[in-house]
């Protein structure tokens, strides 16, 4: 057998990829995130498939019904919100069926931060705007920050920072990126990205407090940065006609005589 750890995606069930789908179809025994993973990802379920919510288990009861499957040598689709590599709390899962001698794989999804630029209808890195990404959260409960990895000092690289999970502190998120990026740098919030009742509030560091609803909470993606909006950017030279590249040689360019 095998637990085949996938990423579900940010909500929508159709963002689930195709490797996804067929093992969850595959798998005996599906255990999935409740509190994030929407219902319509369980369709693809087999018939007598066992069902388990895991949000109101822990971790030792979540690694008892992995080894119980085990036993039985039955697959296990293992299914967690988003994409795996980031906050999904595998790493740990991961470490104990090692422990168990239980094989593993892994199949990504769509990152929440990716949904949300869809949203938006966004590129976040516009050539000579912004060229990095930085994916962040603030301290909570279940994990504390590094020292070192604080929004000021994320802030600094002037990259698009997409803030996670940190919606609840948001007046200490703007306290923190206004000195680094100014009152007037513009700044997107997505609560529910992909979710039917999904939600977009367009600001500023400046006017987002004063506008942001209460009931944006807990799903929310808060991003910043100079690339949300703007219009007045490079073209790369990716497209550029005098751009020589493997795939279009300059002078097969129909603006181009041939060798020049």
């Amino acid at each position: 057998m095998t637990v085949h750890f996938i990423g579900a995606g940010p909500g929508a069930p159709d963002l689930l990829t195709l490797r996804g789908r067929d093992l969850i179809a595959a798998s005996p025994v599906c255990l999935y995130a409740g509190s994030l993973v929407p219902e319509g990802v369980l369709a693809h379920c087999p018939p007598g498939c066992r069902i388990v919510n895991t949000a109101p288990l822990s971790l030792d009861q979540i690694i008892a019904e992995i080894a119980a499957a085990h036993a039985a040598g039955h697959d296990v689709a293992r299914l967690h919100s988003g994409d795996l590599s980031v906050w999904s709390a595998m790493g740990e899962q991961l470490r104990r069926l090692r422990a168990l001698g239980i094989p593993y794989d892994v199949t990504p999804g769509v990152p929440a931060f990716a949904a949300a630029a869809a949203a938006l209808g966004a590129e976040l890195t516009l050539p000579g705007v912004a060229q990095s990404v930085v994916l962040t959260r603030t301290s909570g409960r279940a994990s504390a920050m590094p020292p070192a990895e604080t929004l000021e000092n994320f802030g600094r690289s002037g990259a698009v920072l997409a803030v996670h999970l940190s919606i609840h502190v948001l007046d200490r998120v703007i306290a923190e990126l206004t000195p680094q990026y100014g009152p007037d740098c513009p700044v997107a919030v997505v609560w529910r990205a992909s979710w039917p009742d999904q939600r977009i509030l367009r600001a500023t560091l400046a006017t987002l407090a004063p506008a942001i609803g209460a009931e944006m909470e807990r799903t929310a993606l808060i991003l910043v940065g100079p690339s949300l909006g703007a219009e007045e950017f490079e073209e790369s030279r990716l497209y550029s006609g005098d751009y020589d590249r493997r795939y279009r040689p300059v002078g097969t360019h129909p603006r181009f005589p041939e060798g020049q």
